[in-house]
């Protein structure tokens, strides 16, 4: 499980770094969406990998936290995706004026000559 977590995040950091590099500006957003992506698995991988276990420890008695899943990474990665969402609704915001003003959806604002 850890591998195909490792490889999954591998894969989502290649993929957005390599679109972040791209001319086009709507790439350079999906770019830096699958960043923010793979940063949120890695900090919800950060709670342990456990299946079938719960998020709270109990009230009474002595508890083994080794058995128990940490709920901290899962509420930060709820935060991460909302503030996630709301960033991606701005750029695209603000890549429909530049488009309007400028004409065209290349990073430096001009078409590349042929």
């Amino acid at each position: 499980m850890e591998l195909v977590l490792a490889l999954g995040i591998g894969f989502l950091v290649s993929s957005g770094v390599w679109l972040i590099l791209r001319p086009r500006t709507y790439q350079v957003i999906i770019g830096l969406s699958l960043l923010s992506y793979a940063v949120n698995l890695f900090i919800f991988s950060m709670g342990r990998l456990v299946v079938d276990r719960p998020p709270v420890l109990p009230g009474a008695g002595t508890v083994d936290p080794a058995a128990y899943a940490d709920p901290l990474p899962q509420a930060l990665v709820l935060t991460a995706i909302v503030i996630g969402f709301a960033t991606t609704a701005l750029f695209l915001v603000v890549l429909l004026a530049a488009r309007g003003l400028t004409g065209t959806d290349h990073v430096d604002g001009r078409e590349p000559e042929r």
